[in-house]
């Protein structure tokens, strides 16, 4: 067995460079950004007013009071053409690009004016309540980092530098497919000794959520024909995901079926609970991962290693698991050789993160799986953990 830690490096290793594709910005929400946005233009292009008043220079209000002459209005996007000696002043608005001469805007509440005078009864810091040229950012400044996951506020810098394009790294396309004679699809009815196959589902989900996309393939049954047959529908995709089978039993064909065409096994044990029948290999082009048929231990997989996977597939900064660190709210047992990850619950109080492991641990049990948000990671060796110790939790509600 290999830890949880090389099993995602060995995975990483073996994973692509980002492919890349272009779109517009509307449709680039929750996208992966492949190129660095470089500004086009500078904002704001000019010294702009950040209020409704006057425009002045600022060493005619060394002094107070003060009047200057107004000879003109400066409303956003209608600029004062004219220049602005000492003794003057223009009245200008949110927006207003400052006229030349001015440096420094007074607002209105603080000036009285009769006809074409204005009277400032303060003196004034120059430069106040004016947004410099460049405040925001210059041309050919870099706004958002490629690896970026762009999100609202990001589409509207954006669109802030005049972009309407983007180059976006292009989903990976992950084949999901169920094995077992034993398995039916939600909706199904059921014989004896059938289930529902619910991690499809669960996983599809999941890898739409990271930023994958997700195809549900049929299962396929407990024969060598029928596993080939059914990954034959997997052609084409990036990486292909068996739910179920990737052990050593005698009805575990998955492993065994994909080498005859063509699979190279690179490791099927971790060690880690839930979870330990992890397969991973290449088949040709095509990312292998096989696991494990439980469904909590399914979901804990596809969290651990095909959603690192597929974020470094997108080009990510981030790809490994998002970890919170937390106290204990009662004690935890000794840990053997294998890495626990307990389904718990994480709460926020007035000191810190507080965590509190589900009593029932079954790796069957999807209700206490979807009761849980959190996973406490427990590595391998671990002494009794005393109420109040600090342990690592990984948020199941996170998507990083």
């Amino acid at each position: 067995m290999i830890s949880v830690a090389e099993a995602r490096s060995r995975i990483l290793a073996t994973a692509p460079k980002p492919k890349t594709e272009i779109v517009m910005l509307t449709e680039a929400g929750g996208r992966t950004l492949s190129s660095s946005l470089i500004a086009r233009r500078t904002q704001p292009p000019k010294d702009m007013s950040a209020m409704d008043g006057y425009a002045v220079r600022g060493e005619d209000l060394r002094t107070a009071p003060t009047e200057l002459k107004v000879i003109g209005e400066a409303p956003a996007g209608r600029p004062f053409n004219g220049h602005v000696a000492s003794g003057e002043t223009v009245r200008i608005f949110t927006g207003g690009e400052l006229p030349q001469g001015t440096n420094t805007v007074v607002l209105q509440e603080d000036t009285d004016r009769i006809g074409d005078i204005a009277k400032f009864n303060e003196t004034q810091t120059i430069g106040r309540h004016v947004r410099k040229a460049g405040l925001d950012f210059c041309t050919g400044d870099t706004v958002i980092s490629s690896g970026t996951i762009l999100t609202p506020r990001h589409l509207a810098l954006a669109a802030s530098i005049n972009t309407l394009w983007t180059r976006v790294s292009r989903r990976p396309k992950v084949a999901i497919l169920a094995t077992g004679d034993e398995i039916r699809l939600p909706g199904d009815d059921l014989g004896q000794g059938q289930i529902i196959g619910s991690s499809g589902v669960g996983v599809a989900s999941y890898v739409n959520q990271v930023g994958g996309e997700a195809v549900l393939l049929d299962i396929a049954g407990d024969t060598e024909e029928s596993l080939i047959a059914a990954a034959h529908q997997a052609e084409g995709a990036d990486i292909l995901v068996t739910l179920g089978g990737a052990s050593v039993g005698d009805h575990d064909l998955v492993q065994q079926a994909l080498v005859k065409e063509g699979l190279e096994v690179d490791f099927w044990k971790i060690a880690m609970r839930p979870g330990k029948p992890l397969m991973f290999g290449k088949l040709r082009e095509q990312i292998v991962l096989g696991l494990p048929g439980n469904p909590v231990s399914t979901m804990v997989c596809a969290i651990l290693f095909l959603a690192p996977l597929i974020r470094f597939m997108l080009g990510q900064h981030q790809t490994d698991p998002y970890i919170v660190s937390a106290r204990l709210k009662e004690p935890m047992s000794a840990n053997d050789q294998r890495e626990d990850y307990v389904r718990a619950k994480l709460t926020q109080s007035e000191s810190g993160f507080e965590a509190e492991a589900i009593n029932i641990q079954d790796s069957s049990m999807m209700s206490v799986f979807a009761e849980a948000n959190c996973l406490i990671v427990r590595p391998p060796h671990m002494k009794e953990a005393p109420a109040g110790s600090l342990v690592d939790t990984l948020p199941l509600d996170i998507l990083l």
